[in-house]
């Protein structure tokens, strides 16, 4: 039983049972363990099995949450996602410096690394394609709100959403190079001119 009834709850009666509770643990550790196989041995190396012994599963409770390997690796994916957006909208107010700093970290680091990795299988395999195109999509409208939030930015001004756009985009990109090789002091030196830039430009 999922879900049993307690007169005393605060929730209107209902609480979550241990079986609910096991799933959803089992689920979550099912995420972790495909985001982490994902950045660690890219699409290839990151199967269904990989992931569950991982998580510390069976592959049959690993396919009753995730039928396929795909829909697993799509979920991890937007797992990902809602992790980094959380991340985004958990910064504390800072000045925009600090803002771009953050958010290139967020790019640079193992969620997004994992994003990658999928993004370069969806581009051969057309069962995952529909799906990552639309989930970051989604995510990118996201992060651009987030952004713009952030940054105190005023669309209304020409030219200030180009410069946001710009800003994940370079993000992006240095998440991208960071696949082959950490070169950190370089990557120090291109946030702190893009920080100056966006300070200017937006005003």
């Amino acid at each position: 039983m999922g879900v049993v009834t307690d007169p005393g709850s605060g929730n209107g009666g209902t609480v979550r049972g241990p079986k609910q509770d096991r799933s959803r643990a089992t689920r979550q550790r099912l995420l972790e363990a495909a985001v982490s196989c994902l950045a660690e041995h890219g699409w290839t190396g990151s199967t269904v099995s990989a992931v569950a012994e991982r998580a510390g599963v069976s592959r049959g409770a690993a396919q009753h949450h995730f039928p396929t390997r795909e829909d697993l690796f799509t979920a991890a994916v937007e797992y990902v996602a809602e992790e980094r957006s959380t991340a985004l909208r958990t910064l504390p107010p800072q000045d925009r410096r600090t803002v771009v700093a953050a958010l290139v970290d967020l790019y640079t680091g193992p969620l997004f690394r994992a994003a990658l990795h999928l993004w370069v299988a969806a581009s051969n395999e057309p069962q995952l394609h529909a799906r990552v195109t639309e989930l970051e999509a989604r995510v990118g409208r996201e992060s651009h709100r987030i952004a713009v939030r952030l940054l105190r930015a005023d669309e209304s001004v020409p030219g200030v959403r180009e410069t946001v756009q710009g800003l994940l985009d370079m993000a992006r990109g240095l998440g991208l190079a960071n696949l082959l090789t950490d070169d950190g002091e370089r990557r120090e030196r291109v946030v702190a001119q893009w920080g100056e830039l966006v300070e200017r430009a937006l005003g």
